[in-house]
């Protein structure tokens, strides 16, 4: 390979996570990381070990999946976005690639994350959008699902909406944002910005929303939940289809 000094290359990606088994390479399933790696392998003549922002779970999407990785050879950014989106399928795309300090590291150098959830509600579930939201036909209550949203900014110990199986040693988070857009013909937009989020926290959130919105918990049950940190008294895992990660913050 040369005597080339290691240069570390920041990309941000987008994809459509529906055929795919998550972010993390997989042995028998395909996986985000594993194709890159592969597709990098190829361009770059050497092998490439690619790290994330974080592994999204199978079948969830991102705008701006934040990966790095460090390389000798010496294509130009430019190429390196072109030349991967050329080997890419049409699911992913490279939306930047640039140039990046040599202790960069995409989990551990950020700051906060952005993640966005979307729910279809309305009666008729829509044929385009079935991959990205989770279709509702019971009617929603918004304003009760707004309110049950204002106790979550600040600094909470989460473990009500984490799922079990994670490594994390600590369940405290800090959310400094936590909203609900409507969009037209019912899509409902919830958006989280935290300095780090727990395994499944955001869809289980949004499952612990929904039974806020349906009447079958109020607001005040929902902030008792999020106090009591017992997962067993929050709501359903919502569907992968309609996560999203929206950005990562360094």
């Amino acid at each position: 390979m040369g005597s080339e000094a290691f240069r570390t290359i920041k990309l941000t990606v987008a994809y459509d996570g529906t055929a795919y088994h998550g972010w993390q390479r997989q042995k028998d399933d395909r996986s985000l990381q594993g194709l890159i790696e592969d597709r990098l392998a190829v361009l770059t003549q050497e092998p490439v070990t690619v790290f994330a922002s974080g592994r999204t779970d199978a079948g969830v999407h991102a705008l701006g999946q934040i990966c790095h990785f460090r390389t000798r050879s010496g294509i130009s950014l430019e190429g390196l976005q072109h030349g991967l989106n050329a080997l890419l399928p049409d699911d992913v795309r490279i939306r930047r690639a640039e140039s990046a300090a040599a202790d960069f590291h995409a989990r551990y150098s950020a700051k906060t994350k952005c993640y966005l959830y979307q729910i279809l509600n309305r009666p008729a579930p829509d044929v385009f959008l079935r991959r990205y939201v989770w279709h509702l036909a019971q009617p929603l209550d918004r304003r009760a699902m707004g309110e049950a949203l204002l106790c979550l900014p600040g600094t909470h110990d989460f473990s009500a909406f984490q799922s079990a199986g994670s490594a994390t040693r600590s369940p405290v988070r800090t959310l400094s944002r936590a909203d609900l857009l409507e969009e037209p013909a019912g899509v409902l937009r919830f958006t989280f910005t935290a300095n780090g989020f727990l395994r499944h926290m955001v869809r289980n959130l949004v499952g612990t929303l929904v039974a806020v919105g349906a009447g079958r918990l109020s607001p005040e049950d929902f902030r008792r939940i999020l106090e009591g940190r017992d997962r067993r008294r929050a709501g359903i895992k919502a569907p992968a289809q309609g996560l999203f990660l929206l950005a990562v913050y360094y």
